[in-house]
Parts: structure tokens; sequence; C-alpha cells
């Protein structure tokens, strides 16, 4: 009689259990997107180019600040709207905080060193850590002769030859990274450091494109032999290693040498490599700097030239911005001066203008992907654990007032 009534009882308490998980899945549901192929989901319509203008047209369509898409078995998650990006991502951050894993760039290509392809977890901590301690709100006044020194040999070279003008944002994007971090001064024309960026960046940002690399996908793949007709991937992966490994080792340790050079500015690597002289792990504690240092040299350097080059595309739609922007700093400096740190609160006009230029010419429009560690529930949507969360930076920058 006792097993009968054990049994009774833990089969109504299952019931019962079931019946709320029932009620719960039934009262949230995934977020609103455009319909899906039954086995493809929606990758014969996930969009390769200007992927954010499209995101915000479906998230109008559906009248939703979150959409959903899915992507061979994975759910894609779009944020439309500030309020959504900040209740996910910074309020809820320790659930959104993850990398997805991207076999290409990360196992393949070598970019398991950059802070923004970390999973989650005590490795990426200790690498933020060490970030932000250097790069706080204060630490900018360290490096800004460094920012002015690169200025200025911008504006000249723009004067000489402003036809090259792409070519001077590439220099003055290495001049400065490779200064603040390494302590290295770059040579005008066919730096060597600078092309190592370059060369180690340029295959990473299309890779990362969603939909690039089917090994993304079917990681398995990566194990195919490189002689196989369609293992063309290998052979890309290989050359991209060989430049991004180049890009992380041949600053570091010219950065090393160097330390015990008289008169030699100080640098993010430099400073950071003489404060460990009592680390319990000084193997370890080093790696770590090395992989900070490539992660500040490999993001920084692209964006500073995509905010250049927004820059001109921007003042080039809307002259009269540059007409009196230029105006406000004549009325305060001579004739031929050049404007320095010290005149920002004089020049307001100048001031919004840069801030702009941010807000406008953005150079991830939708940032790189999160993914989810556990379930979620947002405005009664159901997110669920290993989906990929993007915020569409884009339109959350261009809707603010």
């Amino acid at each position: 009689m006792d097993s009968q009534l054990t049994l009774l009882a833990t089969l109504t308490a299952l019931t019962l259990a079931f019946g709320y998980l029932l009620r719960a899945r039934s009262t949230s549901s995934a977020p609103p997107g455009p319909p899906a192929h039954p086995l493809l989901g929606h990758a014969l319509i996930f969009p390769k180019q200007l992927s954010w203008e499209r995101f915000h047209a479906w998230s109008k369509k559906y009248n939703s600040d979150i959409i959903q898409l899915s992507m061979l078995g994975t759910n894609v998650v779009i944020l439309d709207t500030l309020q959504a990006t900040k209740e996910l991502l910074d309020k809820r951050s320790s659930s959104y905080s993850s990398r997805p894993r991207m076999p290409m760039v990360t196992e393949l290509m070598g970019w398991d060193f950059n802070l923004g392809t970390m999973p989650y977890g005590s490795r990426w901590r200790a690498h933020r850590k060490l970030f932000e301690r250097s790069f706080h709100a204060n630490a900018g006044a360290l490096y800004e002769p460094k920012s002015l020194k690169a200025s200025r040999e911008l504006v000249e070279s723009l004067w000489h030859e402003p036809e090259r003008f792409l070519d001077h944002f590439r220099h003055m994007a290495g001049s400065v990274i490779l200064s603040v971090t390494y302590g290295i001064q770059t040579q005008r024309d066919n730096d060597p450091f600078v092309k190592l960026s370059e060369a180690g960046i340029k295959p990473v940002l299309e890779a990362v494109v969603p939909g690039t690399y089917l090994v993304d996908t079917f990681p398995i793949l990566k194990y195919i032999p490189d002689w196989m007709p369609f293992a063309r991937f290998k052979k890309v992966a290989k050359e991209a290693r060989k430049a991004s490994m180049a890009m992380v080792e041949l600053p570091f340790e010219h950065a090393k040498r160097t330390m015990v050079e008289q008169n030699v500015a100080p640098s993010f690597v430099s400073t950071r490599l003489q404060n460990m002289e009592n680390a319990a792990n000084p193997e370890e504690d080093e790696e770590r700097i090395k992989s900070t240092a490539a992660t500040m040299y490999s993001a920084g350097f692209d964006n500073i030239i995509s905010t250049l080059t927004g820059f001109v595309l921007g003042i080039l739609e809307n002259p009269e911005a540059q007409t009196k922007a230029q105006k406000e700093i004549d009325s305060i400096l001579l004739s031929g001066e050049l404007p320095t740190f010290d005149d920002k609160e004089s020049l307001p006009y100048v001031t919004a203008l840069t801030m702009e230029v941010f807000r406008w010419a953005i150079s991830s429009p939708i940032g790189a992907p999160h993914m989810l560690i556990s379930d979620d529930v947002y405005n009664g949507y159901r997110l669920k654990s290993g989906s990929l969360v993007f915020a569409n930076i884009w339109y959350i920058s261009s809707s603010l007032p």
C-alpha cells in the first residue's frame, strides 16, 4: 500500500511539473522572423551584404525590437533597439558574454588569442581584467602625445599627397596602435609592422561574416585532408594562421628587445612586463600580456581606418560641416596653428562633429556575436541556450536623438 501511494504521489508530481513546463512553453514563444525553410531555416535568405539594413526591415515588419533567424539549426537573435540591447547584453551580461565557437577563425586561423573570440570563463575574465586595468576612463591622457604626433604626420601626408589618403590612413592607424601597444616608431612608407597587421587582419574580417565558410556550421570538416577538392578553406586558413602568428609574435618580441634601451617611450607591453617582476606565474602572465596586446593591435587598426574613412565620406556629403568646423578652429587659433587636446573645451562644434562621426560611421554595424549560455525570456519571447545574439548597432546609433 505504501509503495502504491508513493508511486501515485510521484506520478502526480511529475504530471504537475510537466503541465507547468507546457504552460511555460506556451506562454513564451520564440521571437518573430521571416518564414523559414523546413530543413535549411533562413540560410537561403540570410543577408551577406548590408545585413543590418535587412535585419531592421524585418524588425519593423514584425513590429518587434527582437527577431530570430535560424541557420542550419542555430538560432540567430537580432536586437534592434537600445532598450533590448542594454537589458540583455548589459544587465544580463553573465548569460550573454560568451562567444560562439568559430572553427575557421579560432581553431584554423589561430585567433584564439583574441579577447573578442574567447568563450566566457576564467581565461576571458583574466584577459578582460588586464585590458580594463590599462585602458580605464582616465588612461586616454597617457596616450595623447602619441595620438597627436600621428595626427600631425597624417595632416602633413594628406597635404603633400591627398590622392593617397587611404594609404595615409593605414599608416596613421598602424603608427598610433604600434606606438601605444608596443612602443614601435613606424616608417612613413611600407612599414613592415603595418604590413604585418594588414596581412593578419584581412582574412579574418572576411571569415567572421556568417555563412562564409561551411566549416563553421559543420566543424567536423576541419579534419578533412588538405588535398580534397572542396578543402580550399584549409589552404586559406593555413596562410592566415601564418600571418596572424607573425602579427602576434614579432611586435611583441621587438618590444621586449627595446625595453633595455635608454629613452624608449613607455607602452602597454613594456609597462605590463615591468610590473610582473614578482608574478607567481610569469610565463602565464607574459602570454596573457602578449595576447592582450595583439587584441588591441588588431582591433584598433581596423577601427581607426574605418572611422577616418567614414569621416571623409561624411564631410564630402556635408561640406558645410567642414566649413563650420574650420571657422571655429580659426576663431581660437593663430593662422597655421593646429589644435591640441587642450583646445577641446574651446571647440564644441569640432568635438560634436567628432562624436557624430563615431555615431554615424559605425565600423562594426552588428558588432561581434554573443552566445547565450542558458535559456532566457525577454518580453515573453523564449531565447534558447546556444543562440547567437547580435546587436544592430547601425540602427541603434542612427535612431539616437
